[in-house]
């Protein structure tokens, strides 16, 4: 046998593991089998494209190439910021992301989702909460009456995230990596316009309320966010996928969709 097949110490084996890991190869093998040396088949354009297009969508989406420090507020529809987003090379994370995963649902919802970053389901996907956390959030929106897929305005959500492509390893994404995104963020809330945003976990709710306190401190509570001088009723709830590690705190997360539920009603 060819001992250079062989040569690596435990150390650099821990060491080369510890390497994959932080570049997002975080899992042996997925539920079905990606070849990542091809480039991935086209999908269906996402509703926020199909939806702010009049007529029959267009066969392929502009690359819009935006520099680094380049205003957002330019873009004038969501099929514009996403396609942006697909050609916005500044931020280190698209380098190791499969895919860029801007947003999914109806953008002419009321409600608005916001979650922190994809995971590793979503970046193979390249839809928001499509893994086992965004099983468990369709039904906790379907429990009040919502969903994504609906068509009217009324029972329909929008779903996006604070970070549009997936952090190695599921890590927290940087302050740099965040400020980067922000502005897109900030421009899909003001063309999208919600009457509401429910805020999925600390890190939209902070960005959006300035408050820097805990979820479990911040959830259960309207407040207020003002996006470009518009006053937007915001919910801070729990994130599923801390729900999935804390079946406990559900009791806590309906309490908050009765909330959402309750505030739909009344205006």
């Amino acid at each position: 046998m060819d001992k250079t097949q062989n040569d690596m110490t435990p150390a650099d084996a821990a060491a080369a593991l510890r390497w994959l890991s932080e570049m997002g190869a975080d899992e042996i093998i997925g539920e079905n089998p990606v070849n990542r040396l091809v480039a991935p088949a086209p999908r269906p354009a996402p509703a926020a494209a199909r939806a702010a297009i009049p007529g029959p969508a267009p066969a392929a989406a502009p690359v819009v190439v935006v520099a680094p420090g380049a205003t957002a507020t330019a873009f004038r529809s969501l099929t514009e910021i996403e396609a942006a987003l697909a050609g916005f090379d500044a931020c280190p994370l698209k380098k190791t992301a499969t895919r860029l995963c801007y947003a999914d649902g109806n953008p002419q919802a009321r409600v608005m989702l916001i979650g922190e970053a994809p995971g590793r389901e979503e970046d193979i996907e390249g839809r928001p909460f499509v893994g086992r956390s965004g099983q468990l959030l369709d039904r906790m929106l379907a429990a009040v009456g919502l969903s994504r897929t609906a068509q009217d305005r009324e029972s329909s959500v929008f779903i996006t995230n604070v970070i549009f492509w997936r952090p190695p390893g599921n890590r927290t994404p940087t302050e740099a990596e965040t400020q980067m995104c922000l502005p897109f963020l900030v421009r899909t809330i003001e063309l999208q316009q919600p009457d509401v945003i429910v805020c999925l976990g600390a890190t939209p709710a902070h960005r959006l309320t300035a408050k820097a306190d805990g979820i479990l401190k911040l959830r259960g509570k309207w407040v207020t966010a003002n996006v470009s001088g518009r006053n937007i009723p915001l919910l801070p709830t729990l994130h599923p996928a801390y729900l999935l590690r804390q079946p406990a705190q559900k009791r806590l997360a309906w309490r908050d969709m009765l909330m959402l539920r309750q505030m739909l009603d009344a205006h």
